[in-house]
């Protein structure tokens, strides 16, 4: 199996553009790229029932985000309010992140 390539990082600013969800933003809370998927805060929220323990003695229904496959999502800039796609440019020797729109560092 080829490994998915995903281009989002941890804090990145995104949108859901396809789904249940289609038309949510927030950011990235964790990006698992074997698998394709990431993590937005208050995206694909889902009801995990759970057995009383240590941390959680009262136990009961927690309501938690789950993974979105990362397709479904894009890169969202604030200052055009439009969807973009980050790129990596080399400035100066180094290698930035930047929106293609835009031309703005992320």
């Amino acid at each position: 199996m080829a490994a998915n390539k995903i281009n989002l990082k941890k804090g990145d600013f995104v949108i859901v553009i396809a789904g249940e969800d289609k038309g949510k933003k927030g950011h990235i809370l964790k990006a698992f790229p074997k698998s394709g998927r990431v993590i937005i805060e208050k995206v694909h929220m889902i009801k995990k029932h759970a057995k009383p323990t240590q941390r959680n003695p009262q136990g009961g229904i927690i309501t938690m985000e789950a993974p979105v496959q990362a397709s479904n999502v894009m890169l969202f800039n604030e200052k055009l309010n439009a969807v973009s796609k980050p790129v990596i440019q080399i400035r100066e020797g180094i290698r930035v992140r930047v929106c293609k729109k835009s031309g703005d560092e992320l």
